[in-house]
């Protein structure tokens, strides 16, 4: 009976722990210019390829970027990519189509593990959109593309940038929780 009550203990300090990582996930848009340490990167990483994909099909491809060149040209992707050339570093999310059956779904599930691992790593991220976006030199996604060296097979879903936050947002509070929004059985 104690080591059912102990894991049950740490199972709820667990889920704390998690609910708070995503409470203070939010929206960084602007970076210090202290560079991310490579084992912070590959944990970010590492937790994008612990995310659930169809059928095991994990067909998502990862570029880091960290060339103060390409981060700027990054930036010019879409309009609303321009403090990506601010980040220290940045995750361009990519799918393959030969590998999976639900790769955008896939690849957008990744991208919120990265998110919330670099909230856990002391790290800000923002979700900057490619795919299905356009930008002043066309299709986002395109651009993109001819940029990274992106193969034919493969899709990109976004930019990371990632860095330490230069910005303080609040944290989610309960009050953004609104039970109007749920429905049971029936909308």
């Amino acid at each position: 009976m104690e080591l059912r009550q102990t894991f049950k203990k740490n199972l709820y300090r667990r889920r704390r722990e998690v609910l708070e990582v995503i409470r203070k996930r939010r929206s960084i848009r602007s970076y210090l210019a202290d560079d991310v340490e490579e084992e912070k990167l590959k944990g970010i990483l590492k937790a994008a390829m612990f995310s659930p994909s169809s059928r095991g099909g994990r067909a998502w491809e990862f570029i880091v970027v960290r060339n103060k060149a390409t981060k700027s040209a990054l930036s010019e992707a879409t309009p609303y990519a321009f403090f990506v050339k601010d980040a220290p570093a940045a995750i361009v999310v990519c799918y393959d189509i030969d590998s999976g059956r639900r790769f955008k779904e896939d690849a957008s599930i990744c991208a919120e593990h990265i998110h919330l691992e670099a909230v856990n790593q002391g790290l800000g991220s923002c979700f900057v959109q490619v795919a299905d976006a356009e930008g002043s030199h066309g299709s986002a996604e395109e651009y993109v593309k001819g940029l990274l060296g992106v193969p034919d097979r493969c899709r990109v879903q976004c930019i990371m940038p990632i860095g330490y936050p230069a910005e303080e947002l609040p944290e989610h509070s309960d009050s953004e929780f609104d039970e109007a929004k749920i429905h049971c059985e029936k909308f």
